[in-house]
């Protein structure tokens, strides 16, 4: 079936469009559109293959859902458009990365920044009903994004996984470790941050000294 994606993706990803899951999955994401609000616009569902292309790929951030509130969720994991209030995980997202490696926070939410250095920002679920967390979860998008990440382990060397949580972490178990780095700490939302499960991870600065150390370009945070 023909998937609007970036090119790249399209041609890794193309076994995926096949298999009898797929349709059916693009066919329960359209009537949702079609009969309810759900997150993200239609045209932002794949935003994170578009703005990272399958060769460029150097990190990959894995998030759960999609925000389901009005206006947030952009197709990027913990990202949000232009112009609307950061959420508490990437408002702890943010202070991280400012104690590590002294990045003001940003005033904007947008993370299309990070996805344009080769950061896939990636949700397990890349869609969701407004207001109803996880009502996208089980219907075979959590089979397509299993199949982006073994194909970037398996195919690519030197790439950074950061997993957060115990959800990301298990979403992550079949990565290759011996051509990859893998960091795992808490989820960055405040129920676990606020136990100590977040800060002081370091992943930023780590992530980049793994990148320079393997000859790659860090990414500006």
């Amino acid at each position: 079936m023909d998937v609007k994606i970036e090119p790249s993706w399209k041609q890794v990803l193309a076994p995926e469009f096949e298999k009898p899951y797929f349709p059916q999955l693009i066919q329960f994401v359209k009537q949702e559109y079609s009969q309810n609000t759900c997150y993200p616009p239609g045209s932002q569902l794949f935003s994170a293959f578009d703005h990272a292309p399958f060769h460029d790929v150097k990190v990959v951030i894995l998030g759960q859902d999609p925000y389901h509130g009005p206006q947030q969720a952009n197709g990027l994991c913990f990202s949000v458009a232009d112009g609307i209030a950061l959420p508490p995980s990437l408002q702890n997202i943010f202070k991280e990365l400012q104690t590590d490696v002294g990045t003001q926070p940003p005033t904007s939410g947008n993370l299309e920044r990070w996805a344009r250095q080769g950061v896939l920002l990636l949700n397990a679920t890349l869609s969701v009903r407004a207001h109803q967390a996880g009502s996208h979860q089980g219907k075979g998008w959590e089979q397509f994004t299993d199949a982006v990440v073994s194909k970037l382990s398996a195919a690519r060397e030197g790439l950074v996984f950061l997993l957060w949580g115990g959800y990301a972490k298990r979403k992550g178990a079949k990565i290759d470790t011996s051509k990859h780095l893998v960091l795992t700490c808490g989820h960055p939302s405040p129920l676990s941050a606020n136990r100590g499960y977040w800060f002081g991870n370091k992943h930023f600065s780590k992530t980049n000294k793994y990148l320079e150390d393997n000859q790659k370009e860090p990414i500006n945070w």
